[in-house]
């Protein structure tokens, strides 16, 4: 249910014998119709500030909720997955919950604050110079205006704005929640909560995503198992890629031989388990540049538009950046947690940068990842 990034053959495609769509044309905007509400752009759709600009009640957020709760109750005596997709808290950072958090008591990024940092891929400042200079837009390039932290006042709004859609989504998960307590599936259910990726908010002088900044990288993943009885945090890194063989596991079932992740059910079990490496990649995408930049001569801005990223964090807290087509990175995240520093020069780490770029090698070759760094 919600938000479908995986394909153009939807979620059927993909096994899913349901689907309530949060797409253009799909559920959602068939409901909003249904209710009375005109689409404001010409194509027939919704944009998304007039999304953002309904009451709780009409939000996606609760229409979600309800297919859920309804789904749940309908099928309380099956066995199934349901995957409640949100596609909030998301730009452009606006909802009927904008004022649940005191502005007085929103804290401001660490690095927002700071001097704009230059040693950071060119990319990275290309879209800094973007965003700074013209107004975020969704896909279709809806006039969004931020305020990219020209004030603290004006970044503390953004941020507000922002918790305001995560309350937005936490009432509607302790709502599903709830109806699984109702329909007495509380104890048959293994519940995960996680997130594609994050949000810059201002970090780094950044909005977004499509940076390998902890902001943007670094998620939540809770699980909530049957007959689990205490909390328990893992501290060491781990990957979402270890999602589905963790869950097939605990379903008792095989690892599926295209998964290159593996269970942590024995790490959730308490099982001594050794700390391993995560890896992120980054493939080239769609980011904008100001016209007439003048970061860099036209053809270096091209290859830097153009570069893949492939990124290794350590248990320890090493965090090593290797690109095709742009500058590296190497940060100690224990040292440096919010990534001001970049060692990657520094001759004292060049045996960190070498030890790392081998593990980056090796898992390429695991993988067949053929891009040459």
């Amino acid at each position: 249910m919600g938000k479908w990034h995986l394909g153009e053959d939807g979620p059927v495609g993909r096994g899913f014998q349901h689907w309530i769509s949060t797409e253009d044309h799909g559920d959602y905007t068939r409901y909003l119709i249904s209710k009375g509400f005109a689409p404001d752009k010409p194509n027939g759709r919704f944009s998304e500030v007039a999304v953002s600009n309904l009451s709780i009640e009409l939000s996606r957020p609760k229409f979600l909720e309800k297919h859920a709760c309804d789904f749940i109750e309908k099928h309380q005596r099956d066995p199934f997955i349901l995957v409640v997709a949100f596609v909030e808290p998301h730009s452009p950072y606006n909802g009927p919950l904008n004022d649940a958090n005191p502005l007085d008591e929103v804290e401001l990024d660490a690095t927002a604050t700071l001097p704009e940092h230059e040693d950071i891929p060119l990319r990275y400042r290309l879209m800094r110079e973007w965003q700074q200079a013209e107004v975020l837009s969704d896909r279709e390039r809806l006039p969004i205006q931020l305020f990219f932290g020209i004030t603290p006042d004006e970044y503390r709004s953004i941020r507000q704005r922002y918790l305001g859609l995560v309350t937005l989504i936490d009432q509607s998960i302790g709502a599903i929640l709830g109806c699984l307590e109702r329909c007495g599936m509380a104890e048959d259910t293994i519940v995960v909560h996680t997130s594609d990726h994050g949000d810059s908010l201002g970090a780094h002088h950044l909005f977004g995503k499509e940076t390998m900044f902890e902001e943007a990288t670094r998620v939540p993943w809770l699980i909530r198992l049957p007959g689990q009885t205490r909390e328990k945090m893992i501290s060491n890194p781990i990957s979402h890629i270890d999602f589905v063989p963790t869950l097939l596991d605990l379903l008792g079932q095989s690892n599926h031989p295209q998964c290159a992740g593996k269970s942590l059910l024995p790490l959730i079990n308490d099982a001594t388990a050794s700390p391993k490496n995560v890896f992120l990649e980054w493939a080239p995408n769609r980011t904008k540049v100001k016209k007439g930049s003048r970061l860099a001569r036209r053809r270096t801005i091209k290859l830097a538009v153009e570069e893949s990223t492939r990124t290794l964090v350590s248990p320890d807290g090493w965090k090593l950046c290797l690109r095709d087509k742009d500058s590296n990175e190497l940060y100690n995240l224990n040292e440096d947690p919010f990534e001001t520093r970049n060692l990657y020069s520094d001759p004292q780490y060049a045996a960190v940068v070498s030890r790392f770029t081998t593990e980056i090698y090796r898992w390429q070759d695991a993988t067949n990842d053929k891009l040459k760094l």
